[in-house]
């Protein structure tokens, strides 16, 4: 039997093996929207909770956008002119605009990387305030949260007169969902808040994970960040299977994500009467697995469906290998994951380790196997799990002692599909 898999940007064709009952988890899909431009400028002249984006900046003298990394298949280049016409006709000049590309701490975009996310000519055309979250002088401070966190964002988005951000809801591995304030912290956030958003104090928590919000303390602290960074207006969408706009919510930073989230979270759950004995799963191809520390997303979104003792394995292509400096020499250092565990837990958090540690909690009751072919060998024998570059070794080890017709579920686009077991 053939299937197809999401793996980075040609995809993958596996062969799975005969013997085992296999359940496909397909992401649900809602029909892409018959006519996207119409869509989206009616939501934002007709927003959820708030006046109009053109009243918003009537008499306003400067705007910021916040808008998504490249590791984000967010259509900006759908998505953005809309609020640039709307900023500069009602009377904020374009060289008053400014885009803030949202890296949390990924590395910074590059110039070709730029053009990718906003087209050439946006590019060229508005400043680009292309976030590094490790050069504290380009935050300001706004003090500490209810909670003691320390909130630094961005003063180039902090200090415009109209703060928005840009984006898409998908499930998200610690905050549930992203879109909304996720563009303010982390993407626009210092390391000194970072840091502290996800430490072990969240990452933890067992309703910080996919698919929770209302009980979600990350979901609630970031919503309290944003508003202390002055969020104004969002605009986020739903994406299709094929990455084509199905819905559009545009307005109150909250209401407006809360509207998204419910829309998001009907189309993509997928319920199973009991859990699987093993998983087939993927990051979802170009750019989500484009390094092993993005991967770690599909990893996490399987877990939830897999029986105590049971088998992942995670498919993706890595292109970029393993990841950020800090979170390479970690994954080199730390040769099993209750060791890392015990050791991250009361000491000073390190930039990157919440991917890690999030992939430690996994296997304290999983195994994962990875199909990583972009990750260096060096990496191999510290990576908590065997490691293969195709697919027909890495699924043997799969199977490798799992009984004549044992559960095998195969999730083709890994993270957009919101599965759990129905008595969880």
């Amino acid at each position: 039997m053939k299937v197809d898999l999401a793996f980075g940007k040609a995809g993958l064709e596996a062969t799975l093996p005969s013997g085992f009952e296999y359940r496909f988890l397909e992401a649900k899909s809602a029909a892409p929207l018959p006519d996207e431009q119409a869509a989206l400028e009616h939501a934002v002249a007709n927003p959820i909770g708030t006046a109009p984006l053109a009243e918003l900046a009537k008499g306003k003298k400067s705007a910021a956008i916040s808008v998504c990394d490249i590791t984000r298949p967010a259509p900006n280049r759908k998505t953005l002119p809309v609020i640039l016409r709307t900023l500069e006709s009602a009377g904020i000049p374009s060289e008053n605009i400014t885009i803030c590309i949202a890296t949390g701490l990924h590395r910074i975009a590059t110039p070709a990387e730029l053009d990718e996310i906003l087209s050439p000519e946006i590019a060229a055309k508005y400043r680009i305030f292309n976030h590094d979250a490790k050069i504290l002088s380009d935050h300001r401070y706004l003090g500490e949260n209810s909670s003691g966190i320390p909130v630094y964002i961005a003063e180039a988005f902090v200090s415009a007169d109209l703060r928005i951000t840009l984006g898409f809801i998908e499930p998200h591995l610690m905050l549930g969902y992203s879109g909304g304030r996720k563009l303010i912290a982390p993407g626009l956030a210092a390391q000194e808040t970072i840091k502290v958003i996800h430490s072990p104090r969240f990452m933890r928590d067992v309703r910080s994970v996919e698919g929770s919000i209302e009980d979600n303390p990350l979901h609630r602290e970031l919503q309290e960040i944003a508003r202390m960074a002055g969020h104004t207006f969002m605009l986020d969408v739903a994406l299709t299977r094929k990455r084509e706009i199905a819905q559009v919510f545009a307005g109150h930073p909250e209401k407006a994500h809360a509207a998204g989230v419910e829309f998001v979270s009907k189309v993509m759950l997928e319920k199973l009467e009991k859990p699987v004995d093993a998983v087939v799963t993927t990051c979802a191809g170009y750019p989500l697995d484009l390094t092993f520390y993005q991967a770690v997303k599909g990893v996490t979104a399987a877990s939830h469906i897999v029986k105590d003792g049971g088998k992942i394995l995670i498919c993706a292509e890595c292109t970029e290998g393993t990841g950020a400096p800090e979170f390479r020499e970690m994954l080199k250092r730390f040769d099993n994951p209750q060791v890392f565990l015990d050791a991250v837990k009361d000491a000073p958090v390190t930039v990157d380790q919440w991917q890690l540690e999030k992939l430690a909690l996994v296997l304290k009751s999983k195994q994962v196997v990875f199909l990583t072919p972009g990750v260096p060998n060096e990496y191999h024998t510290t990576m908590w799990g065997p490691v293969f570059n195709t697919f027909a070794p890495a699924m043997s080890q799969l199977t490798d002692g799992l009984p004549p017709g044992a559960d095998i579920a195969v999730i083709p686009e890994g993270p957009y599909v919101l599965a759990r077991v129905s008595q969880s």
